[in-house]
């Protein structure tokens, strides 16, 4: 099966369908272990991502929250959510069809912090400089969860 032109059928036809241009399927042992079309238009969900959706139901299939031995294809480069997913996952290897730089002449975005051309400069910055306020409001409780935690995990 040719998994890139999978995953660009699957897109072409979620956009057909009223959603957004973009896809992702996971292979493992060269089946399609899961498939999604990005699912946030018909669901109203911010994190409905293709890749997102995707990465769930093949570590819900596999019961694992790794997939080191599984390829993800994608339609175009990740955002920084499905970025940080796939890194989480760890998968073999990711293939990317195509850029932002691509697809910026045909897709445009709406979201108050985010447009494709600024919001990965975003990471980068500390931050008190970035668009979107984040206050820190301490309570020194908090690391006890975390202290909780590593008794409860201790190797």
């Amino acid at each position: 099966m040719d998994f890139v032109k999978r995953t660009i059928d699957l897109a072409m036809k979620n956009v057909e369908e009223g959603g957004r241009p973009f896809a992702t399927v996971i292979v493992r042992n060269g089946e399609i272990l899961a498939e999604s079309p990005n699912l946030v238009a018909q669901t109203k969900d911010p994190t409905a991502h293709a890749e997102i959706l995707a990465v769930r139901e093949a570590c819900r299939k596999l019961g694992t929250e790794h997939l080191t031995d599984c390829d993800i294809y994608i339609l175009a480069s990740p955002c920084p959510m499905c970025l940080g997913s796939m890194y989480y996952c760890s998968p073999r290897q990711v293939i990317y069809i195509t850029t932002r730089e691509d697809y910026a002449p045909f897709y445009r975005d709406d979201r108050k912090y985010f447009e494709l051309d600024t919001f990965y400069a975003e990471f980068s910055k500390p931050i008190g400089e970035r668009r979107m306020p984040m206050l820190q409001q301490k309570d020194e409780s908090a690391i006890k969860v975390y202290q909780r935690w590593k008794e409860l995990n201790a190797k």
